[in-house]
């Protein structure tokens, strides 16, 4: 289900209000509308802030509160039509869902079309959309030698004379030692690791360790090539030597990985080459009605090229899960999106969570109340594609199509997973503005809203907001988008590649104690 946001709710304000389904019992302000103003035909009793939700009919006390056509809460109180529906009246109440698996799994018409990005070709069949150097580190130890080596290459102009590399990147992070060695946290920080090691995006690896962690180096390389092209180093801090000898030795092995991966050079690759992770960020009322359908609309075009698309942040589908069993290729794929749903529900109770944690502060400034409405947004994202697969966080996929990739709702954490299980490309929906960027892979920002849109051009890529101020078709904006992620896959930069986003957004998921 797509909503039309271009329709107006009566003929007295237009623009004023929308309703995205006649099932619906409230309507979303369009712009901030003042007491005593009529989008409705009677006065408003309350100011209404953009993007929030006004009563249109009488809603009783423990009735459902309807949006999209969907449930998103029940009243708290007796709501008056015209009043304000917010965190004050309106509250998550009981919720089940019919989870029909597989039973509205419809095969999109494939889209025969010859269209091509200029990407990077590696061994193992794997197309890259950057061509960088990582120096990618076992534990947080060895967090600060990995960065001395990036800076001391940067120094001597190491990559001066190998114009192919995009960079070198430190990926540095907070654990690696101090955990368990087993069980889902040791699995999923491997996953994430050799997820990164293998990226399409790197043209080569240095991978450094302290040398007595919990994840070892030699487990992670494991007697078998990471890479195809074999553009992978490794080294420990305690056997080289130390500080300085580490470094000394990281610049070496950074020429011969510079050497290697610039021999690399772009060259047209099908669009089918693009594996996208789809995200949103400090989301607000229009999400679910500009930019997150938006990129659903352009993710069905990718697919139906046969690209691959990735929606995640479980928590934040919580409540809308059944609009994806639904569209699920088969039972056991909607059995195994719905196992992860469970899985979720107990990780929070045993650390004493809830699942409706979310909306944040900022979400809520922006109009959502509940994570069912939430969550009925973030879906959008997902496009109409059949469902084809569900994957743990940082699994690598290894099919085409639209999948789901389990992962918190913490955006840089969700996109960590993403990377590696693959993405070359990032797209990312912002109502707020969210600033950030995933090096080694080029991250894509939408805005939901004019208004932001103008205050933060410089962080945005597209503007959505337009699908409501100008009368944009959904439709339009979708194939104004596909052409954007073709011209960044081939090398154009992105606005937080421009402002150097990516050196601290790596954050793999941390599950499990900390010992």
């Amino acid at each position: 289900m797509q909503p039309d946001p271009t329709t107006s709710d009566t003929e007295r304000g237009p623009r004023q209000v929308v309703r995205l389904s006649p099932a619906d019992n409230v309507v979303i302000a369009l712009q901030a509308l003042e007491a005593g103003d009529a989008p409705l035909g009677a006065p408003l009793p309350d100011a209404i802030p953009r993007g929030h939700k006004i009563a249109a009919a009488p809603i009783r006390a423990g009735e459902n509160v309807i949006r999209y056509g969907q449930i998103i809460g029940q009243a708290l109180t007796d709501i008056a039509p015209g009043a304000h529906v917010h965190v004050h009246n309106l509250g998550m109440g009981e919720h089940h869902q019919d989870y029909a698996h597989a039973s509205a799994s419809t095969a999109l018409p494939a889209i025969t079309d010859t269209r091509a990005f200029d990407g990077y070709h590696r061994a193992d069949g794997g197309v890259g959309t950057r061509n960088y150097i990582g120096i990618l580190t076992s534990v947080n130890c060895s967090g600060s030698v990995a960065r001395f080596i990036a800076e001391a290459a940067d120094r001597a102009g190491l990559l001066d004379a190998f114009p192919n590399v995009d960079g070198i990147v430190p990926i540095v992070h907070g654990t690696g030692c101090g955990m368990a060695s087993d069980g889902e946290g040791y699995e999923t920080l491997f996953r994430t690791l050799s997820g990164y090691a293998q990226h399409p995006n790197f043209g080569g690896i240095l991978l450094i360790g302290l040398g007595c962690e919990v994840m070892q180096v030699a487990d992670l390389v494991g007697g078998r090539p990471i890479r195809a092209d074999g553009a992978l180093r490794y080294m420990t801090i305690q056997t080289e030597g130390g500080t300085r000898r580490t470094i000394e030795r990281g610049l070496d092995a950074l020429r011969g990985i510079a050497a290697e991966a610039n021999a690399a050079t772009r060259a047209p690759a099908p669009v089918s080459a693009l594996m996208v992770g789809m995200q949103c960020g400090g989301s607000d009322g229009y999400s679910g009605i500009t930019a997150n359908p938006a990129l659903g609309y352009a993710s069905d075009l990718l697919v139906r090229m046969g690209g691959t698309t990735i929606l995640s942040e479980t928590s934040e589908i919580y409540g809308a899960e059944h609009l994806l069993t639904r569209r699920a290729e088969t039972v056991a794929v909607g059995q195994a999106l719905i196992e992860r749903v469970r899985w979720w529900e107990d990780y929070t109770a045993r650390n004493g969570g809830e699942m409706d944690n979310n909306p944040s502060p900022g979400n809520k400034r922006g109009g959502l109340t509940t994570i069912l409405e939430k969550s009925l947004g973030a879906v959008a994202k997902g496009g109409t594609a059949p469902l084809r697969g569900v994957y743990k966080f940082a699994e690598r996929i290894d099919r085409k199509g639209f999948v789901f990739m389990d992962s918190p709702g913490f955006d840089p954490c969700s996109v960590t997973g993403q990377v590696a299980s693959g993405a070359n490309l990032i797209v990312f929906t912002t109502g707020r503005g969210s600033v950030s960027g995933y090096q080694p892979t080029p991250c894509i920002k939408l805005a939901t809203n004019s208004e932001m849109y103008a205050r933060m051009s410089d962080d945005m890529d597209l503007n959505c907001g337009d699908i409501v101020t100008d009368g944009v078709s959904i439709e339009a904006k979708g194939a104004e988008l596909l052409e954007i992620m073709i011209r960044v896959a081939s090398g154009g930069k992105t606005k937080s590649e421009e402002l150097g986003f990516g050196g601290v957004e790596f954050v793999p998921w941390q599950i499990g104690a900390v010992m």
